[in-house]
């Protein structure tokens, strides 16, 4: 597709002449809605490439997205209909092909198969009491600021803002310390970038424990809810379902920094519980923490909003440009949820409310523990996580006044707190919290 003569300048990093315009590397990391901006004189589709060697068709308008999303007969979401991967043109070890590969779990499912493991999905969330999820996010959110409250600095992304959900989510799943501290693990180092492959291995291993436990011990938590459901899910279903559910933590813990990182930068904010609810609303919409998925594929060869399409194409969907997309300007209003931060369709994102509940209780905690919690940095000194899926900070360097701990015991002085976490770094992180509960 040639760019119109009356284009404009593209940013740093990206093509001038044809081609395809980059989703990664430190300039679109740093300034995506430059690329976002440039992508759309193209029209309401853009030709982009989200690593070395993998192309994609990028949406990037709010009706157009809208569109593909609500049209399941056109356009499937069974990644085996991926036509570059099947021709052997994607590298393997590429950094996104993890996140793109087929797996048997409601992401990947079409029709009556994607209805079966949505429906288990939805109605084992739809089971937890938003009284216990906003306990079990109130005790974790305890026990993180426990860990660094009496040193009056921390980063809240690297030790608060992505560690919380997968805490609340070990829990809610019904993870014992051993499996939990696996998890933990697992999940982390598939985030991180580190030792991917082996951390995927522990990860999938220690959710496949959880599921070989709770077929012979079930117990009041999402995991046995899942193997109960009339759905009737294999272990290996079980287990994926299970794996989509925590790779969520993910997108949760960029929602819960985001909003941190626009309460503590934008002066408009005070650390009220109704202006933190604009503020998540907020995030959302600027800045939602999945800024580019929803991968479909053409049932057949096709035309859409403009574009000559083949079977198999990857197409994305870029929920950032959508919700940024001029048509909407002037519309919105302060509130309004019309944003595609969760998506839409019948692949909308299922755990919405939970999502938004654990980050309201994370962030009035924190505030409420923390209340003059401030950047400890210039704000122009923060970057932001690299690739095409996820926008999240690296790290949000705060500073606040020391507070004496609460557990591990309630009468320590901050010597005794120190020498326990030192202590303590022995274990696994699922271990310590489960100890420091029973305190």
């Amino acid at each position: 597709m040639d760019a119109h003569s009356s284009a404009p300048v593209p940013p740093p990093g990206c093509p001038a002449h044809g081609g395809r315009v980059p989703l990664y590397g430190p300039e679109f990391a740093a300034d995506p809605n430059s690329f976002y901006d440039y992508l759309r004189h193209y029209g309401p589709t853009a030709p982009v490439e989200l690593a070395p060697g993998v192309h994609a068709t990028l949406v990037t308008e709010y009706s157009a997205a809208l569109q593909l999303l609500q049209d399941s007969a056109t356009f499937r979401k069974d990644a085996r209909r991926w036509r570059e991967f099947n021709e052997g043109n994607i590298p393997m070890d590429s950094p996104v092909v993890p996140a793109l590969a087929y797996r048997s779990s409601a992401m990947f499912a079409d029709g009556a198969e994607h209805l079966r493991l949505r429906q288990a999905i939805t109605d084992t969330m739809a089971r937890i009491d938003p009284r216990r999820l906003a306990r079990v996010t109130q005790q974790v959110s305890d026990f993180l600021i426990a860990q660094f409250g009496y040193r009056g600095s921390v980063d809240l992304v690297g030790s608060y803002a992505r560690q919380l959900p997968i805490f609340v989510f070990n829990e809610l799943f019904g993870c014992p310390a051993d499996i939990g501290d696996r998890v933990l693990f697992g999940i982390s180092g598939m985030l991180d970038g580190t030792n991917a492959e082996q951390a995927a291995e522990v990860m999938f291993g220690s959710v496949a424990e959880l599921v070989a436990l709770k077929r012979s011990r079930p117990g009041d938590d999402v995991a046995s809810w899942m193997m109960q459901h009339p759905a009737k899910l294999t272990d290996e279903e079980t287990v994926n379902q299970l794996a989509l559910l925590l790779a969520g933590t993910d997108t949760e813990g960029n929602l819960i920094g985001s909003t941190l990182y626009r309460l503590l930068t934008h002066d408009a904010y005070a650390h009220q519980g109704g202006l933190i609810d604009e503020a998540i609303d907020d995030t959302l919409w600027e800045n939602p923490p999945m800024a580019n998925l929803a991968p479909h594929y053409p049932v057949a060869d096709t035309e859409f909003a403009g574009e000559q399409l083949k079977a198999g194409d990857l197409m994305l969907v870029s929920f950032a440009a959508a919700n940024r997309s001029p048509i909407l300007a002037g519309e919105r209003q302060i509130g309004s949820r019309a944003h595609l931060a969760w998506s839409a369709g019948p692949h909308a994102c299922p755990s919405k409310d939970p999502a938004r509940q654990m980050a309201m209780t994370a962030i009035e905690n924190l505030f409420n523990k923390l209340p003059d919690i401030e950047l400890a940095v210039p704000e122009s000194s923060l970057s932001w996580r690299p690739g095409p899926f996820n926008r999240g900070l690296v790290s949000l360097p705060t500073r606040f006044t020391p507070v004496e701990p609460e557990r591990p015991v309630p009468s320590a002085t901050v010597t005794d707190h120190q020498e326990k976490v030192k202590a303590s770094e022995k274990t696994g992180r699922w271990s310590q919290f489960l100890n420091w509960l029973s305190k």
